[in-house]
Parts: C-alpha cells; structure tokens; sequence
C-alpha cells in the first residue's frame, strides 16, 4: 500500500465533517441542490425512462440489504442498478455541475450514489451526508485529473468518476483501507473508458458515461466487501500520480465547480454567452441579427452544426443553442425536446450562424471555456462581445440564489412548486448541526 492511497484511505474513511470546512459543506449542498434539479427534470425524458426501465429489467436485487428504490419512481432495484439509472437519467439533460480542468462531471454520480447509498443508513446526519458528497467530489477530482495526465485519449468522466463512487461507500459503509483498495482497483480496472469525441461527433445518449461509472462504482464497492480482489489503482497508486493528490483535504475541488445556466454542453456556453450580451447590452432583438460569427475552441468548434433530431444532438449542437437563446431569450427543456427540435424559426437563423476556432481559445481550454462572438445586424453594424469565459464557473460564479432559483425552474415544472421548495429545505438544511438526512426521503421516493 502506497503512501498515497494510505493517505487517500485516511481522508476518506476518517475525515469527519467537523474536519471539514463550512464553505465546502455549503458548496456540496449547493451542488446537490442544482443535480436534483436536472435529475427531476431528466425524469420525463426518454432516456430516464428507458434507463429506470432498464434498471428493473436487469440490474434488481433478492436482497433488501442491497436494495433500495428509484427516485422520483418507487421500483425497486438493487443499489447499483438506482445509481445507475439515477445517474444515466441526470447525464441526459446536459445542465449539471462540472469541473474543467477534468473536462468533466462529478455531481451527476455522487447525488445517486448518496442517494442508493444513504437508505442504508438511517443515523445518517446532514453534516456527515455532505462530508460524503465532499468525498466524491475530491476523490472523484483527482482520480480525473491523473487518468487525463497519464493517456492520451480523453475519456468519458463515467472513467474516473466511478473512484469517487467507491469512495464514498467505502466511506457510507464502513470498509477498512484494504477493501477500499481493492475496490478502487476493480473500480478504475472496469471503469468505461469510453471515448469522448465520439460522442462529440455522434451524439447519442451515451452522453458522458457517467451511468456506468455509477454503476461500476457500486458493483465494485459490494465486490470488494465480499472479498473479491483488483489490480492497485494506478491513477492513485502510480509514482507519477502522486502530484495530482499532493493537496487533498488543503484545496477543496467541490467549491470550484461550475453550475451551468443553460442545459447544453458547456463548450458552447461562451458563445451563447456572447451573444446574450451582446443582444442585452445592444438592446437586440433577433429580427435584427444579420448574421453571427463565432470563434472559440477546437473542441467547441467539433460540437454538432446541422438541425438536431434529437435531445442528444441539440444538447451537443452550438449552432443551434445559440439560435435558441437569441430567440427565446432562455434554453429549457421544451427547446431541447419535443416540437423545439422542429422549430423553423430556430433552424432558419442558424443558417446565419458560422462557427470557427481560434488559436486563443485553445489556448485556455480545458482550464477555460473560452470565446468570442460578432453579430452583424440588419443595417450594418458590427457589434463584438469580446473575448468571453463561460458564466457559471470559479472565474464567474453564480450566487447561492441564483443556483437554487434554477434549481425551481428545473425542477417545479415536473413535481410541483411544494414538493419542489421542501427538497431545496432539506437538502440546504444539511448544513445544520442537527440535520438529518433521511429527511429526505419521503419527498424522493414514489412517483
């Protein structure tokens, strides 16, 4: 056992939420709060319905003790097979958390995993549910940081984020640093290392992968509780990985999230941004626009260019985000699904709209999302927004009321305001000394 993961192990299995700071609680309820938000959201979806679906087809238990019931849908089915279908649910509506420089998601996992886990343990409080998602989120962080270190190929985060998951029942559950190890390894030797820019270039409702890196997390979790065996971790345990560890429990990665304001890929956030500000500070409307250049980074200038036909493809497509918003003003679930896919008006100004990347710009990816747009307008101006990082993140961060006021709007539409404003209660409660997680229950289970 090296001396990082014996450090690791420490951390996870030791670390109490009195050990940790406030601010990250606050920042992990937070994060909570904006995922549950898209996973109730996600629900109708069709993906989220095949994937619960899914779940209770394949991935059910004859066991109680490792048995719990889908969210927002009352099946029951084993822990594994409801952090699986949770997270597939919640990776299909591309508005939760990410951290960029693991070009990836971290929330979309932990809040199933807590979720499947935490029904198994009623004593559970509030402070010691967020030190689980505090947890995840640093061992999950990290895990990413070294795998993107150590290949060459930009893997899905459903590859590292399945640590995270382990981490945290390794934590929920009481393993000793041993079972830990044995599960991180099972856990990073079957994690999917599926490639991203696949998706990018074909989008599908593989999305990131995160489905099933809940789904290895867990499984490897109860492999290794059981006493089966894996190859050391080498994303924790390999000498040259030690660097991206160095800092665990002194910089705390669950406060350096970025909440997205708009469900679509962040890669196209700069640009939309762009042009909401330049319509807001021009005092635009779309009728106005004669065209729109827009110039940001290779990976965002990859992102799909035709109409869409479906979710996927609209949550991967700039072009079309773009049109959307200079639109509507807004992007909901109604413009990424249903008649939004088939919108004329939509599909007649994205013929306006020319995508190219920028040197710049990939200069600053993956720490940044970066770029710039011109909107030339019907009677001949030129109107630039500058260079322009993506809100939402550490450099632009939105504020507690931001988050939980788009917390209701994805969320109040599909389960009612008074069931919606009761979770958003409980879950920012957590933070209180006295809080108790099961609080929640009740309000996430059933229909």
């Amino acid at each position: 056992m090296t001396d990082t993961f014996t450090r690791v192990a420490d951390f996870t299995l030791n670390r109490s939420a009195d050990q940790m700071p406030d601010s990250a609680k606050e920042a992990a309820a937070l994060m909570m709060l904006d995922t549950m938000g898209i996973l109730i959201a996600s629900g109708p979806m069709e993906a989220g319905v095949i994937a619960r679906d899914t779940a209770a087809l394949l991935y059910a238990s004859s066991d109680p003790a490792y048995s719990t019931r889908m969210m927002f849908d009352g099946r029951p089915v084993s822990l594994a097979g409801a952090a699986y279908a949770a997270a597939t649910q919640t990776d299909n509506l591309d508005g939760h958390d990410g951290y960029n420089p693991t070009k990836g998601h971290i929330g979309v996992v932990v809040l199933p995993a807590l979720i499947a886990l935490a029904e198994h343990r009623p004593d559970l409080s509030g402070p010691e549910a967020l030190a689980a998602v505090i947890t995840g989120y640093e061992i999950a962080g990290r895990a990413g940081l070294s795998l993107h270190a150590s290949v060459s190929d930009y893997h899905t985060s459903g590859a590292w984020n399945a640590l995270g998951v382990v981490a945290m029942a390794a934590r929920l559950r009481g393993f000793t640093p041993e079972q830990m190890r044995q599960a991180m390894g099972i856990a990073e030797y079957h994690g999917p290392r599926s490639q991203m820019m696949r998706e990018i270039a074909n989008p599908t409702m593989l999305h990131d992968g995160s489905g099933w890196g809940a789904l290895v997390g867990i499984s490897s979790a109860i492999l290794a509780e059981r006493g089966f065996t894996g190859a050391p971790a080498i994303t924790i345990e390999a000498e040259t990985a030690a660097r991206h560890w160095d800092d665990l429990g002194q910089f705390w990665q669950v406060e350096h999230q970025y909440v997205k304001p708009y469900p679509i890929c962040r890669w196209a956030h700069a640009a939309i941004d762009g042009v909401r500000a330049v319509m807001r500070d021009n005092t635009l409307s779309h009728d106005q626009i004669q065209a729109v250049q827009i110039n940001s980074f290779h990976e965002a200038a990859c992102l799909y260019a035709g109409m869409p036909g479906t979710t996927s493809q609209a949550q991967y497509s700039l072009p079309f985000a773009v049109a959307v918003q200079a639109l509507y003003g807004r992007i909901g679930v109604e413009h990424i699904s249903g008649a939004g896919l088939s919108d004329p008006a939509v599909a007649e100004l994205m013929m306006r709209i020319q995508v190219a990347e920028a040197d710049r710009h990939n200069a600053r990816f993956p720490e940044g999302r970066w770029a710039d747009v011109s909107i030339t307008t019907t009677d001949g101006r030129v109107l630039k927004s500058g260079d322009i990082h993506a809100r939402g993140g550490p450099e632009a961060p939105f504020s507690r009321d931001e988050v939980v006021a788009k917390y209701m709007e994805f969320a109040a539409p599909v389960i009612g305001a008074t069931r919606a404003e009761a979770i958003r209660n409980v879950i920012l409660g957590w933070v209180a000394p006295n809080s108790r997680y099961s609080d929640l229950s009740s309000l996430v289970f059933g229909p």
